[in-house]
Order: C-alpha cells, then sequence, then structure tokens
C-alpha cells in the first residue's frame, strides 16, 4: 500500500488585489498560506504518507522572491521521509528563468521539467509517477495524451497535471472521459480551487485556503491510498479560515440596534472567518450603514458590509412637499401603479433616492 496527500493551488506570495483588503490584512493572509502549507507538509510527514504531491501552482512566480523559494526549500528538506512531487501550472511556470531552477533541493522533492509529459520511478514503492509541467502562461493542447504510453510495468502508477477539465479552456483543457480511459489508479489535478472527486481515482484538490469571496465552503487537501489495484480518497478540510457570504433582509420598522443585532449574530466563526455580509430591503432614512460598519468591526475577524438598502421614504410628506415639482408627480403616478407591487415600490424608491439625492427639483 501507498499513501499520498495530494494538494495544489496554494499561490503562496498573492497579493490579494481581487479582494478588498488593506496592506495589513493582505500581508497577514499571506503568511497564513505559508502557515497551512507548512502544517500539510508536516502532516505528510507525521502521518507516514509515502506522497505529497503538489498539482501546480505552487506560489506566484510575478511576486516570489529567491529568499522565498529558499524558505520552501528548508520545508521540503525536513519533511525527508515523504517523497514531494511537483508538477508547475501557470502562475508558477517552468520557464527559463523559473526559480525552480534557482535551488539545490534535497533528495526527497521531484519536480516534472516542461516539455511534455514525463515521468518519475519510485521503484522501492512499485509506483510511477506521471506529470506535466508548464512552460508558459497559457496553454491549449488538445492532444496531450494521444502519443504518450502510461504502461509502465509498476503496480501504483499516478498521473498529476495542472489544467482545466473543459474544451474551451486557455489553461490546459482537459476531457474527463478522456482522463477515465487512461486507467490509471489516480490521476491529481490542480487549477480548479474548488475541492472535486469525480470518481475514486481522479479528483481537484482545491486551494488548502480560500483566497476571495469567490471560493465559498470547506477547503484542505486530498488523502488517500492505493493497495492491490484499489483506490481509496477522501477530502480532508484543513483551511485555517473561510469566506462566508450571507444576506440580511431588512425592513423599514427595523431600528438601528435591530439591524446591529441581525449582523452581530450571524452564523459561522466570527472570530477566525471572513464574512461579506448583504444588506437588503427598506431601512429608515436615518440609519448608516457606515456606523453599522464600524461598530460591528471589533466583532469579526473581518467583516464587509455591502448595501443594497434603500431608504424609506414618508410619502405623505415628500408628496405634500413636492406637490408642484416632477417629484410630486412622479411618486403619484408610481402610487396610481400600485405600490403591493415589489418591483413598482423598487422603482419608485430607486427614482425617489436619485431625485433627491441630485436635487432634481422642476
Amino acid at each position: 500500500m501507498i499513501k499520498f496527500v495530494h494538494t495544489g493551488d496554494i499561490h503562496l506570495g498573492l497579493q490579494f488585489n481581487s479582494v478588498s483588503f488593506n496592506r495589513d490584512t493582505a500581508h497577514y493572509r499571506r503568511a497564513e498560506l505559508w502557515s497551512t502549507f507548512k502544517r500539510i507538509v508536516d502532516y505528510s510527514q507525521d502521518e507516514d504518507m509515502d506522497f505529497l504531491l503538489i498539482a501546480g501552482d505552487l506560489f506566484e512566480s510575478k511576486y516570489f522572491t529567491l529568499g522565498d523559494m529558499m524558505r520552501l526549500r528548508d520545508i521540503f528538506k525536513a519533511a525527508e521521509d515523504v517523497n514531494i512531487v511537483i508538477a508547475a501550472g501557470n502562475h508558477d511556470y517552468l520557464g527559463g528563468n523559473s526559480l525552480y531552477k534557482k535551488v539545490e533541493w534535497s533528495d526527497n522533492v521531484h519536480i516534472f521539467q516542461a516539455g511534455g509529459i514525463s515521468k518519475i520511478d519510485f521503484p522501492e514503492l512499485d509506483t510511477v509517477i506521471f506529470g506535466y509541467s508548464w512552460d508558459r502562461v497559457e496553454i491549449r493542447n488538445h492532444q496531450l495524451f494521444d502519443d504518450y504510453d502510461f504502461d509502465d510495468g509498476m503496480k501504483n502508477r499516478i498521473l498529476l497535471i495542472h489544467g482545466d477539465i473543459g474544451s474551451n479552456s486557455n489553461y490546459l483543457p482537459l476531457n474527463l472521459d478522456r482522463l477515465k480511459q487512461l486507467d490509471l489508479d489516480y490521476i491529481g489535478l490542480g487549477h480548479i480551487h474548488k475541492p472535486e472527486i469525480f470518481t475514486n481515482k481522479i479528483a481537484y484538490c482545491g486551494s488548502p485556503e480560500p483566497l476571495d469571496f469567490g471560493e465559498l465552503g470547506e477547503r484542505g487537501f486530498i488523502q488517500g491510498h492505493i493497495e492491490d489495484g484499489e483506490t481509496v480518497v477522501e477530502f480532508i478540510p484543513f483551511s485555517k479560515r473561510e469566506f462566508l457570504h450571507k444576506t440580511i433582509q431588512i425592513n423599514e420598522n427595523m431600528s438601528f440596534q435591530d439591524i446591529y443585532e441581525l449582523i452581530r449574530n450571524v452564523d459561522g466563526n466570527k472570530a477566525l472567518d471572513y464574512y461579506r455580509i448583504e444588506l437588503n430591503g427598506y431601512r429608515q432614512d436615518d440609519i448608516k450603514i457606515g456606523d453599522l460598519q464600524l461598530l460591528v468591526k471589533d466583532d469579526f475577524h473581518y467583516i464587509e458590509i455591502i448595501d443594497n438598502t434603500s431608504p424609506d421614504y414618508d410619502l405623505v410628506a415628500l408628496e405634500r412637499d413636492y406637490r408642484d415639482s416632477v417629484i410630486g408627480e412622479f411618486i403619484k403616478e408610481m402610487k396610481d401603479k400600485g405600490l403591493d407591487d415589489p418591483l413598482v415600490k423598487k422603482a419608485l424608491y430607486y427614482g425617489l433616492d436619485a431625485l433627491l439625492k441630485g436635487r432634481v427639483d422642476i
């Protein structure tokens, strides 16, 4: 039996430019990516894994330094009993100046070279691992497996590759049915950040830590073993934090304190996770959402409040005060359409918001 951990898409060095983090939050989150990855390496060593499979995008080439690579080298060297096998992806591709080539790796580290599918034999474990490393940012190769013979003679046969299951992708398009036809014991995939186990022999590991609010749900890695031709895999939740997107519906009868309590009592681990809370509905005109954000921030590790609310206007007073203007006529016309219709009411409030803020008065 051989045992393995399958990870990838760690993106060490990521700047978090697509997330509205301030500089300190982004710096702290970068440090957490390192911390979680080291925990994965330590886990592989402590659990006596034969292999740590890394399916690309280990780091961000644009921001990674030689010092970072030396740090990575030392982390790998400390896990001397684990065979660490790396297939480079589109963010850490093996170009001519790749940092992968700038350090001397310990004997337990094996990196697939660019230029096509290749293999690394581990005869003491009766295992061969096939792999493919990128040499540029985009690759469109639909015939990647057509001329390669995966019949190696070893008992355990694994493929490690970074690609996109989707025929129109610019990021090494892969076909799931074609992968199944390869009849390998395990195919470890990278590139898609959401973990997905297609079969017991084919899986995306996903990113071990979520990287933005588009990556909701648990994150971790795939753990598996192969014994007598049978492969068993499972997803292991391992991230330190999650990104959570919550929606709260409010109405014009709620006070500032009511809304504050709804936000404070949202479910999840507020001390650990990243929250984006979306407020929908109508609010009292004098409630300032910015004040809510300031008040609740100490209850959360991180919180963003997205204000999709509209102020609840006093229509009787507005119609009276603006009876000889376009605002008064607009209110009257929309009331005639029927404010019981949510779309009509929304249109009225959007229009009033624009007219009153712009002080349009004809």
